[in-house]
């Protein structure tokens, strides 16, 4: 007969459960954290502590959260709950990005489902509908975050949408102004046609292309640059023949460079295509200079 030996086995005695049992437990965790509102009994005690302050780069409202977002949002709070144990104030605030083409893209395939023309909707009512859109899934996402058990502010998180928001980001540009850096510049935008909207770099894939174009940067052999940045002379030897285009558009030859010709006002871009004579009414593409 086999003998049993769980009577000769010692152990506490405990309510704690055999089973886990995470789905139907969890909920009440959670339940009992906001019903005994937790974060602010933390945030409380902590008072006169060292602060540590984590930035939290904000999700887009435009959907249910993910396995990235679960990363994310997991990963930042154990950091949050390490530094909070070893003895820091450490708030949590989240937030997140109401603004921006993966909302608008979501708007507008809701027209084109139900064969509405977005260039018919009034702007003003095209904002409105992105901003209810932004506010139902801030909602959605919220009660999702939370049910991972993330601690934080979530009854106060910062949207990029509030007026606030939007008006403390008009002050911190009117700081770069008043210290002079807000200054007005060129820059190629990459546009698309079809959705009409403007592209980040990192949204445009190019195909495999040969150019016989490239960019030379020569040495000033002599200059006169006054204290304001002003004026600047050629440069060293250039092969024979070879063009130069400045950034006023001037066409710059050998024999002009070796009598150290002064351009006005700035520096000079050089634009170089040994294989090709540049009509200067419209055969130069400014995109290519650097």
């Amino acid at each position: 007969m086999t003998k049993d030996y769980r009577d000769t086995i010692f152990l506490p005695k405990t309510d704690f459960p055999m089973k886990g049992n995470l789905p139907n437990r969890e909920p009440d965790w959670l339940k009992r954290w906001n019903d005994i509102d937790i974060y602010a009994k933390i945030r409380k005690t902590s008072e006169g502590r060292e602060r540590y302050i984590l930035h939290d780069g904000p999700p887009y409202a435009n959907g249910d959260i993910h396995i990235g977002h679960a990363m994310n949002k997991i990963l930042k709070d154990i950091i949050v709950r390490t530094q909070q144990m070893l003895g820091k104030d450490v708030p949590y605030v989240p937030g997140w990005d109401c603004h921006g083409r993966p909302i608008e893209w979501m708007i507008e395939k809701k027209y084109k489902n139900s064969g509405k023309n977005k260039d018919e909707v009034d702007p003003v009512e095209f904002r409105q509908e992105c901003r209810d859109f932004a506010k139902k899934w801030v909602d959605v996402q919220r009660d999702e975050f939370k049910r991972l058990g993330i601690f934080g502010d979530w009854e106060k998180p910062y949207l990029t949408m509030n007026f606030s928001s939007e008006a403390q980001i008009v002050r911190e540009l009117l700081k770069f102004l008043m210290n002079g850096g807000l200054y007005r510049g060129s820059k190629s935008i990459m546009w698309s046609v079809v959705e009409k909207t403007a592209l980040a770099e990192a949204e445009v894939e190019y195909m495999d292309h040969t150019s016989h174009m490239i960019d030379i940067g020569f040495k000033v052999v002599k200059s006169n640059i006054d204290k304001k940045g002003r004026g600047l002379y050629a440069t060293q030897d250039i092969k024979e023949g070879t063009r130069i285009i400045d950034y006023v558009g001037k066409i710059i030859t050998k024999k002009q460079t070796e009598e150290s010709q002064k351009f006005d006002n700035a520096k000079p871009i050089y634009l170089f295509n040994l294989n090709k004579k540049y009509d200067m009414d419209g055969d130069v593409s400014w995109n290519t200079a650097r």
